[in-house]
């Protein structure tokens, strides 16, 4: 098993900045994705970026050049650096690990974190 805490959220006017941190413990050897989703009211949890183990890394098109995703100095840790804030930006924001791809993934969930953008 994989437990994820993240730290970060909060507050912030439109065009703002936040930074989103992890820290993961458990069974890491065998985790495949790093990464950090969100869900706003109303809508599905949706992508925001992901690094898998040999360094690739995606991002959702809503946040391509505004978010940056990496592995933190601290092991097992990566972050969320979040710049241009939009209030479609609004959502809870979770960490996730994964082993394995495709059909084979098994995901691991932090407990979510609230980011508000007013404009």
């Amino acid at each position: 098993q994989v437990q994820l805490v993240e730290s970060g959220g909060g507050l912030v006017q439109a065009g703002g900045s936040l930074t989103l941190s992890c820290g993961a413990s458990g069974s890491l050897f065998t985790i495949t994705h790093q990464g950090w989703y969100r869900q706003a009211p109303g809508k599905e949890r949706e992508l925001v970026a992901d690094i898998t183990s040999d360094d690739n890394i995606i991002y959702a098109d809503s946040v391509r050049g505004r978010f940056t995703i990496s592995r933190g100095n601290v092991k097992n840790t990566w972050s969320l650096q979040m710049s241009g804030l939009e209030p479609e930006d609004t959502a809870v924001y979770y960490c996730n690990a994964a082993w394995g791809h495709g059909s084979g993934r098994y995901d691991f969930w932090g407990q979510g974190t609230q980011v508000t953008v007013s404009s």
